[in-house]
């Protein structure tokens, strides 16, 4: 095949971006489809997502259906002919009708070593479950959750001490990288496919409000995943009010009785199993602070068990 794919990219988050760039010389990008402009930030003013900016300022047609799988809009997509579409982070499900549209079909970059970690949020979950290891798979979509067959993995390691946006980013460049590989492979007839085996397979739901509410009987590992893992998401209520823990460390020489006390510009809390050390917290109507900071002006504050 001597001529470039025609290809539909599908995508909304900045995570999305980093593909869509390294299609731009390799493919004919005949639209790009991302999510209406939604109100964003602390100000909630209306904004467009990421993927359109870098399609505006790319000259790409922008098209952002409320509903994907109308039949006009389906019609749409038809009249484009495509020879694939491909999916990262888009944000709505796809119909049997889309999926069966382009020539070679319709292709995911999903943010997980299939089949763990099918499902919203892979990336999350795999840091607050503690994983060392996860990475990106391009997988050929069906009608299923994640459940298509695979294509192209690339492995990347979580560190210790990574946190959500560090990962975030080491998996956008996996996953254009991933996704090059596979067109490549299309192009020139060597892609092969591997069917997943569901019972390894495991789901990452979408994240809500009560994922991130600390429970301080867990231990301090299982704390310092979930603060490092949902990255300003994770908090606490003391006295009826909501702090935000940006940053932690777990503390294997502190070996205080009572560790719910700060010291020394520090803050430390007594867990379930072992001490955690906070190092960036947010009170209510505040912005993040480094702990040193934050005690400045909160000199008696603790986090009791």
């Amino acid at each position: 095949m001597t001529n470039k794919l025609k290809i539909i990219f599908m995508g909304t988050p900045e995570f999305s971006v980093t593909s869509l760039e390294a299609l731009k010389d390799r493919t004919e990008i005949l639209a790009v489809i991302t999510q209406p402009d939604r109100p964003r930030g602390r100000g909630k003013k209306v904004l467009p997502s990421p993927v359109k900016t870098w399609a505006i300022e790319n000259k790409i047609e922008v098209l952002q259906p409320e509903k994907i799988k109308t039949e006009e809009f389906t019609n749409q997509l038809a009249d484009l002919k495509p020879d694939l579409i491909i999916v990262v982070a888009f944000g709505q499900i796809l119909s049997q009708k889309i999926l069966d549209l382009p020539k070679f079909g319709c292709i995911n970059v999903h943010a997980s070593l299939l089949p763990k970690y099918r499902g919203a949020a892979p990336i999350e979950w795999s840091i607050i479950n503690g994983e060392t290891k996860t990475g990106v798979t391009t997988m050929m979509m069906n009608a299923g959750l994640d459940t298509g067959d695979m294509l192209v993995r690339r492995e990347v390691e979580i560190s210790e001490n990574m946190i959500l946006p560090e990962l975030r980013e080491k998996l956008q460049i996996a996953g254009a990288d991933a996704l090059i590989e596979t067109i490549d492979r299309i192009v020139d007839g060597s892609l092969t496919r591997q069917v997943q085996d569901d019972s390894l397979s495991s789901y990452a739901p979408m994240l809500t409000k009560e994922t991130g509410l600390i429970d301080w009987n867990k231990s301090a590992r299982e704390i310092h995943n979930l603060v490092r893992g949902l990255y300003g998401g994770a908090y606490t209520i003391i006295d009826g009010q909501k702090f935000k823990i940006w940053k932690s460390r777990i503390n294997s020489e502190c070996g205080m009785q009572n560790a719910e006390l700060n010291f020394n510009d520090k803050l430390f809390v007594n867990t379930g199993d072992g001490v955690i050390e906070i190092l960036e917290i947010q009170a209510p109507n505040s912005k993040k602070l480094s702990t040193a900071d934050f005690l400045r002006g909160h000199k008696d504050f603790k986090i009791v068990l």
